[in-house]
């Protein structure tokens, strides 16, 4: 794969199947240089094979499908080009879309209701006076933020405190008849005018100093449950909570178990029979902080209130949302483990039945009626694909990557395990260029830390194997998926276990594979991956060069900068400065002699631009051979979803920063 084929990245949503099981619907999206965007439509997907899957919308970016549960609506979120996601609707069997929803800051998610005639979502309310309230008024006009708050930002967002996320409940027109018109002359007067043009009027349901997200309909769809942190004391810690307010208006109320833990809950979904209330969470501590390597559980509670019980183990199961029922009193839910994310059934009683795992990263799945059953996954060869299951097996039913495979070559990463030197278990993958070797090598290592590399497609290694590099990847301790012991390990002690067992993998990979050259090896990472590369290349000098992007590299000045720097340094290296410093990459920058690329994105504010930029300003102070690349108006997601030409150009400058300094068979620098 080169640079210039990232359009043919098709990633495919978590799939809505229709009540009755005959057809799966999901959003296909992929980059585009004309548009500088993220485009894509919704396609059908029948079920049966009796049909081709077809492109259903035209839009420039639709997605988020969802069928109502009567099955005789489509609602989904369409986005026009430099717009915001907007709630439309749209009749089963086809038609004109029709927009029901007008947020100035857009749409983030939304949910049906049972009867099949409201939707709930959730979306930013700017303040008067920010974010465009005012004609005329600009971002540099606005009236200053007073801030008094720990929690105020969050990358990819901005500010937080002045656009709270809220809810929202909007009825839903009889579609096929004919369309609304704006009032004029005498009729204007006569009657009021729906908000927008000719769209029906929302009812606002939350106004609390706090994000409240996650909604969903009780059974009866009386009332709304959410998360939120409306307890007192809630700007100095991480605890939210389940709250429910009725779908008509009202005071929300906390829905708290008899034998409530300090918690963050992330996503809560009513049961099917209404006997249940589901939701994923995770402890705290006793602090209300103490996030580090916490796997989330699923919980079930009476809806009524009571004891609620933990579904899945806490010690080796991480699971996530979002939650699909599956039955009366059961749940679909995603495991991270080993590499993988696996999709599990899970009943009230605690019965789990695991429907999805092996090499695969699991996307989404839903379940009809009927009990046919969708499911969007990724692997070594696609970026996405939707499959139904079948008595526990997966029957392939698109091909959205096909022209990816048929224009590049997708190498499929070989997995192995190795020892650290204190003989703990290592898990990754080498992805091997094409060609006898020897090939130069890249030891790439990931963010988190409590995160993971799998074995599905990856676009980063595909690249650089490419280019005719080796690509070695490794989960090492304080890495997701392999139980919370292996992932707290680090905490308190970061740059000590995690860099013992990277450099494990790595020279086990060299040892196993006379096509790997052991002396052209480079290092590279992102956020913790990049905090991991500059502690590594200021205590080991074997390394040709290196890249650091977004690195987390100054705890100090991270924990005043950061969107989340008042409590993940404390958490992860402890309080003291002493603890940061012997934890800290700029406090051992002195050490470093590798060649360094540093990357960094101006809007960042998870690890903000300074953190590159002081690291950068002190190794040209001290002669190493450097370089600092900065994106205007990317975040810390430039890799991931920043603007496609931006996309490509961080490759293109990686690439030439590796010819430089560790050329290939098929990347030289040019003379």
């Amino acid at each position: 794969m080169k640079p210039e084929q990232l359009p043919l990245l098709n990633s495919v949503s978590a799939p809505a199947i229709h009540p009755d099981g005959t057809k799966a619907v999901v959003s296909v999206t992929r980059p585009d240089f004309d548009a500088d965007s993220y485009v894509g439509q919704l396609w059908s997907v029948p079920l049966d094979n009796s049909k081709y899957p077809r492109r259903i919308t035209r839009g420039f970016r639709d997605t988020s499908p969802a069928f109502s549960p009567d099955g005789l609506v489509l609602a989904f979120l369409r986005s026009d080009p430099g717009g915001k996601p907007q709630v439309f609707v749209v009749e089963s069997a086809g038609g004109e879309p029709q927009r029901i929803t007008n947020q100035r800051a857009g749409v983030d998610s939304f949910v049906w209701a049972p009867d099949s005639h409201r939707i709930a979502f959730q979306a930013r309310v700017p303040e008067q006076g920010h974010y465009g309230t005012i004609d005329g008024v600009g971002p540099g006009a606005e009236d200053p933020r007073y801030v008094v708050a720990n929690q105020y930002m969050m990358n990819g967002v901005g500010y937080t405190a002045d656009q709270r996320q809220q809810l929202f409940v909007v009825d839903v027109p009889e579609l096929g008849g004919e369309p609304a018109v704006t009032p004029r002359g005498r009729s204007a007067h006569e009657q009021p005018v729906p908000e927008g043009l000719g769209l029906p009027a929302s009812r606002q349901l939350t106004f609390g100093e706090s994000d409240h997200t996650s909604p969903a309909f009780s059974a009866d769809g009386s009332h709304l449950y959410f998360v939120a942190a409306l307890h007192e004391g809630h700007d100095d810690d991480l605890v939210t909570s389940v709250y429910r307010v009725e779908a008509a208006g009202g005071e929300p109320v906390a829905v708290e178990p008899v034998n409530r833990k300090q918690q963050t809950v992330s996503t809560v979904r009513a049961s099917e029979d209404g006997r249940w209330l589901f939701y994923i969470a995770q402890d705290l501590g006793d602090t209300g902080r103490d996030f580090v390597a916490r796997n989330s559980v699923l919980y079930a509670m009476p809806a009524g209130g009571g004891e609620a019980v933990a579904l899945t183990d806490v010690e080796h199961l991480d699971v996530s949302g979002p939650l699909e029922t599956s039955g009366p009193a059961s749940v679909l839910v995603l495991n991270t483990v080993l590499g993988s994310v696996e999709l599990l059934d899970v009943t009230a009683d605690g019965t789990i039945t695991p429907l999805v795992y092996g090499a695969r990263v699991v996307i989404g799945a839903s379940v009809a009626a009927n009990g046919e059953t969708a499911v969007t996954f990724s692997d070594a060869s696609t970026v996405g694909d939707v499959a139904s299951l079948e008595r526990g097996e997966l029957r392939l039913l698109t091909d959205f990557s096909g022209n990816l495979r048929n224009n590049s070559t997708v190498i499929e990463p070989m997995e192995f395990e190795a020892e650290s030197s204190d003989g703990h278990p290592v898990h990754g993958w080498l992805v091997m260029p094409e060609g006898p070797g020897p090939h130069p090598v890249l030891l790439t290592i990931h963010g988190g830390p409590f995160s993971q590399y799998t074995g599905a497609f990856f676009d980063e290694a595909q690249v650089y194997a490419a280019a005719g590099y080796a690509v070695v990847m490794c989960n090492p301790r304080g890495s997701s998926g392999y139980g919370q012991d292996h992932g707290r390990a680090i905490k308190g002690q970061m740059g000590t276990l995690d860099m013992q067992d990277v450099l494990s993998f790595l020279d086990a990979a060299l040892a196993a594979h006379s096509a790997l050259d052991p002396e052209q090896v480079g290092i590279m990472g992102g956020s913790y991956g990049g905090y991991l590369t500059a502690w590594i290349i200021a205590h080991h000098h074997r390394f040709k060069a290196a890249i650091v992007e977004r690195g987390f590299l100054d705890p100090v000045s991270f924990a005043g900068s950061s969107d989340i720097g008042w409590f993940f340094g404390n958490e992860y290296t402890g309080p003291t400065r002493e603890d940061m410093d012997a934890q800290s990459p700029m406090a051992v920058v002195g050490d470093v002699r590798t060649p360094t690329l540093v990357v960094h994105s101006e809007n960042d504010l998870r690890c903000p631009i300074e953190q590159g930029q002081r690291y950068y300003a002190h190794l040209k102070a001290q002669e190493v051979d450097t370089a600092l690349l900065v994106f205007p108006g990317e975040d810390h997601e430039l890799s991931r979803s920043g603007t496609p030409h931006h996309r490509r150009q961080r490759f293109e400058h990686i690439l030439r920063w590796w010819a430089k300094y560790l050329p290939s068979a098929l990347n030289q620098t040019e003379a």
